[in-house]
């Protein structure tokens, strides 16, 4: 999702410019500028998930204040526990978080940038679509919201499921609200986006672990004295795969990539989330050849995703693939990094930066190929 530089400049540099933006709101005459809210989300995403500030570029210009906006708020949120001192205080930035999105849903953004672009993304999509449109959109977020919350102290995940229940809540959730804010209602680009946003969630744990598990980092006070720390190292590889392969998690924080255990473990984590973009890619042929997916979708019946009029076939399908092809794109930054992680010999701490996505989104979306 980002490196360890990206996340430490991101740290630094995101309160400061939170604070210029309100500067800049306070002394312009005009009405909320969206603007420097949108050159804010840019700058935010741009160093600190960089596979989102590519994706973005080859969204559709109608959804990309949307996009920017929500990726830029989840970056928020999966940064909290390195930012703050404690869990409590952590909720209480959730809580504000969730008050903001009330406020933005009801016609009053704070003067925030994230709430500011979002704002204007929705008024433009009900103006589009009808006062109803963006109902979706407030689910999906507060359904993120919560689920960041649950996670906020970066507890192990206590099995393999749960970790693809955490991908499907977060990850997936992300690609439904790019689907609705475009908007497509689409029952089977929501059961692709839950393929590769379970897949790509799996591949975010996997390479938070040089992270979470590193020593945290003192918080200085005014005087420059040390006030606390972030947080204690943490492994969220899930506990039934640790214990399968005898991984410890002390052994990690001591011992980094040389603990017993660890690539066993990785590749047990790593060949599930490959085996999401698998289904992902053969769902995708059939579905472009004009037929079913081949498998059914779990959460077809749960009320977001009964699109009405929205299971299609033949040309219908592949039109609403095709419209919404940018979104799916998740899945080439996901197995990207999966190669990249299988050249290291699953050792994570080993994982090598890529200079290939920007040509492999492109390819993938010139040829209709994830």
């Amino acid at each position: 999702m980002y490196s360890t530089r990206a996340v430490g400049n991101g740290l630094k540099q995101a309160p400061r410019r939170a604070r210029q933006f309100r500067r800049g709101l306070a002394t312009s005459a005009e009405a909320p500028d969206v603007a420097q809210a949108r050159k804010y989300c840019l700058n935010q995403l741009r160093h600190g998930d960089y596979e989102a500030y590519l994706i973005r570029h080859f969204i559709p210009r109608s959804a990309q204040d949307a996009y920017d906006a929500l990726r830029t708020l989840n970056l928020e949120l999966a940064r909290l526990p390195e930012t703050v001192s404690n869990p409590a205080i952590g909720r209480f930035r959730v809580q504000f978080w969730r008050d903001s999105i009330n406020s933005t849903f009801a016609g009053n953004p704070p003067r925030e940038p994230i709430s500011i672009l979002l704002h204007s993304a929705i008024t433009r999509l009900t103006a589009r679509m009808g006062a109803n449109s963006a109902s979706s959109l407030k689910f999906w977020l507060l359904r993120l919201i919560n689920t960041r919350e649950r996670h906020m102290e970066n507890k192990p995940f206590t099995s393999l499921t749960a970790l693809e229940d955490y991908a499907e809540n977060t990850y997936a959730t992300l690609m439904y609200m790019t689907l609705a804010a475009m908007p497509l209602q689409s029952v089977h680009m929501d059961h692709l986006a839950s393929h590769i946003g379970k897949a790509y969630g799996i591949a975010a744990s996997l390479r938070g672990i040089p992270i979470l598990a590193a020593p945290s980092q003192p918080i200085q006070g005014p005087s420059g004295s040390n006030v606390g720390s972030t947080r204690s190292p943490a492994l969220l590889i899930p506990l039934d795969v640790m214990a399968g392969v005898g991984l410890k998690e002390e052994d990690v924080f001591r011992r980094g990539p040389n603990a017993e255990g660890l690539q066993d473990a990785v590749f047990q984590v790593a060949t599930r989330a490959n085996d999401h973009l698998i289904t992902a890619r053969e769902m995708l042929k059939n579905l472009q050849a004009g037929h079913g997916p081949g498998h059914d979708y779990e959460h077809q019946e749960e009320p977001e995703h009964a699109h009405s009029g929205a299971v299609h076939g033949g040309e219908d399908t592949k039109l609403d693939i095709q419209r919404g092809f940018s979104v799916l794109l998740e899945a080439v930054a996901a197995g990207d990094y999966l190669q990249r992680l299988e050249r290291a010999n699953f050792d994570p701490f080993k994982v090598r930066s890529s200079w290939k996505l920007p040509w492999g989104l492109w390819k993938s979306l010139k040829r209709h190929e994830i």
